[in-house]
């Protein structure tokens, strides 16, 4: 009764009715059960030696909820009399079904609001006192008996009395209810005019339903209560996961209810997308609900300029529900290979593009994927490993993202599992083939180390004053202490896969040209310590010199990372040959600024003869910039090597 429960806190009770008579009826035979075994076992209590009367079957075979009440079995067997006391097993039990039977039974009569079930009403909640004072007793009365199971209204009121008179008036009050099937919605006292809207929202709900598969929900109900036409949606098991719409003129007012904030905001977004507004209150608790925790609760509103966009809208809520099931199944298994942010944007896109996820959950969801990682490269992949830890972000992303849909469309086609599976093996090889997450991070590094360079060079150009110069030295190593960031990451990578063992070589060779730029800027700031007037102008135009052939270095350094990105299994083809050349213009820059340094040492002896410790500073700068490039061709090398490696082809 928990989603009867759910949809009355939103404050809509005239779509409960149906369901309140159709529980009531079940509970009705429940009643009439619990009082038949009551009697039996007043009567073997009488008469120990008598039959046993077999109840079990008929428990068993019961479709109104009794197979778990495991005390409905022993409540015959044991029953015994201790003089006028009749001692029953489970007592306790008893009871307690028969005031909640009673109440359920009760409900459609007595908490309508109705004058004339104000006797209906005073009867059920005098036995339902008299249940409350029976649990503090060991047992039954034989008066007490009596009054609960006679059947003779000269001998006053009794519970079997008033289950018989609440059975008829709930079957009169459901001939009165008569449903009808509106494409699938069960409907009843609708107008006319009510049915075009009906069957737009029932559109929608069968164009996504398929993508639910087996799994329940989407049962649809639908009344007109006064001037509103009310429309609920089952959207699943779940107790306070509840979709209430009201039509009422132009205007579409959709209640909403969710447990999980994630999915809330997941459903709130593709309403918004559709021209809703939204407005969110504060985290619900409902007594029976949620097992007393909080829930989120929020309306939505559209307003409609015509009687076709009310429809589209209705049409296009109707077709979003299906994506709310299950949702956050789907999301936390997708967290075992990306980042919940990046989870939640992939079922985002999976509902845009109408693929859903639940394929993706019967398909095997995070073991589906874990087989295809070993199964493609064991060597690569270890049990446990996050896909973007492995691929990179972007193609983790794009990987899962391919296989939502390959599992939509295939088991929509109603293909076997088995191939979602192949499926998947063969996507990831082609992804591991493609692979660029190595080149993610020597471009990143390698961008660091281009701002270092550039940053260097404005420097000689253009000397500041002392907040300048600070300013400058701190900025550089900031960026070379976040290119040591990504090498320390290659190591850890690597400790757990080899493979990654190229990349930290590259890597440690670039980080040598970053740790050499940062000290060289280092070293400029010491030329403009007070008193000391800087550097001549032609040493600084030699440095400037040396320090724009190393920046032009780098700049080709990154320019081949990126080529190489693109380099295809064969190394025949016009990406490979520009590779070549740009490592091959890395080799030039080495050899000039060789040159640069032995000319800018002329220079410094020409200019800084008389000065000492300029000549010592502006000389190891120019040697540090000189190693820089010396370190930067170990780059270009190792460079070459991965690639060849990559192509298949030796080195």
């Amino acid at each position: 009764m928990l989603k009867e429960k759910a949809v009355a806190s939103l404050g809509q009770p005239s779509l409960l009715m149906p369901a309140w008579i159709k529980a009531a009826l079940a509970a009705n035979d429940r009643l009439k059960l619990y009082l038949t075994l009551l009697q039996s076992a007043a009567q073997r209590a009488s008469a120990p030696e008598g039959p046993v009367g077999r109840w079990e079957k008929n428990i068993a075979q019961s479709e109104n909820g009794l197979q778990d009440a495991p005390w409905a079995q022993e409540l015959v067997s044991g029953a015994y009399y201790d003089d006028d006391l009749l001692i029953l097993p489970r007592m306790e039990s008893l009871l307690e079904a028969l005031a909640n039977d009673l109440t359920t039974m009760a409900r459609p009569m007595c908490d309508t609001g109705q004058a004339s079930a104000s006797a209906l009403a005073g009867r059920r909640d005098h036995w339902l006192q008299q249940l409350h004072a029976l649990a503090d007793n060991e047992g039954l009365r034989r008066a007490a008996l009596n009054e609960l199971t006679h059947g003779d209204r000269q001998r006053g009121d009794s519970l079997h009395l008033l289950v018989m008179d609440l059975h008829k008036q709930i079957n009169a009050l459901s001939s009165e209810l008569a449903t009808e099937d509106i494409d699938g919605a069960h409907a009843w006292q609708v107008h006319d005019d009510d049915r075009p809207l009906i069957q737009a929202f029932m559109r929608g709900l069968h164009r996504t339903a398929p993508l639910k598969f087996s799994h329940p929900g989407l049962d649809t109900a639908v009344t007109r209560d006064g001037k509103r036409l009310l429309i609920q949606n089952d959207i699943g098991t779940n107790d306070v996961h509840v979709l209430v719409i009201e039509v009422q003129d132009s205007t579409i007012s959709l209640t909403y209810s969710d447990l999980h904030p994630g999915r809330f905001g997941f459903f709130r977004q593709m309403l918004e997308d559709m021209g809703f507004a939204w407005k969110v209150f504060n985290p619900r608790v409902s007594e029976g609900l949620n097992a007393g925790k909080p829930y989120m609760v929020g309306q939505a509103r559209l307003e409609a300029q015509s009687k076709a966009e009310l429809q589209t809208g209705l049409e296009n809520v109707a077709s979003r529900i299906v994506f709310v099931i299950d949702w956050n199944r789907a999301r936390k298994r997708l967290q075992h290979f990306v980042s919940k942010a990046r989870a939640i944007e992939l079922l985002t896109q999976a509902a845009r593009n109408n693929w859903g996820h639940m394929a993706w959950l019967m398909a095997g969801a995070e073991r589906l994927v874990y087989n295809a990682m070993q199964a493609v490269d064991s060597e690569a992949f270890h049990v446990g490993d996050r896909l973007d830890d492995v691929l990179g972000e972007a193609a983790a992303s794009a990987y899962l993202l391919e296989l939502l849909r390959n599992s939509s469309v295939l088991l929509r086609q109603q293909q076997p599992v088995s191939l979602v599976a192949d499926e998947a093996r063969l996507l990831l090889a082609r992804v591991l083939r493609q692979r660029t997450f190595e080149f993610d991070l020597l471009a990143e590094h390698a961008a660091f180390t281009h701002a270092l360079a550039e940053g260097l060079c404005d420097a000689l150009e253009n000397p500041g004053d002392a907040a300048q110069t600070q300013a400058q030295v701190l900025r550089a190593k900031n960026w070379e202490r976040q290119a040591d960031h990504l090498l320390m990451d290659a190591r850890q990578r690597a400790e757990r896969r080899p493979r990654w063992q190229p990349v930290v070589d590259c890597l440690a060779k670039a980080d040598d040209v970053a740790d050499a730029l940062e000290e060289a800027t280092f070293m400029h700031s010491l030329t403009l310590i007070h008193p000391a007037p800087g550097l001549p102008a032609e040493v600084r135009a030699a440095l400037c010199q040396l320090a724009a052939t190393t920046l032009a270095a780098i700049q080709d350094q990154v320019k081949a990372i990126e080529i190489a990105r693109q380099v295809s299994q064969r190394a025949d083809g016009p990406d490979s040959e520009l590779f070549l050349q740009t490592l091959w213009r890395m080799l030039r820059a080495e050899r000039q600024c060789d040159e640069l340094f032995r000319q800018a040492r002329a220079t410094m002896v020409k200019n800084l003869r008389t000065a000492p410790v300029d000549l010592m500073l502006a000389n190891d700068l120019a040697a540090t910039l000189e190693k820089a490039t010396d370190n930067l061709l170990r780059v270009g090398y190792a460079l070459r090597q991965m690639v060849l490696n990559k192509t298949g082809m030796s080195a």
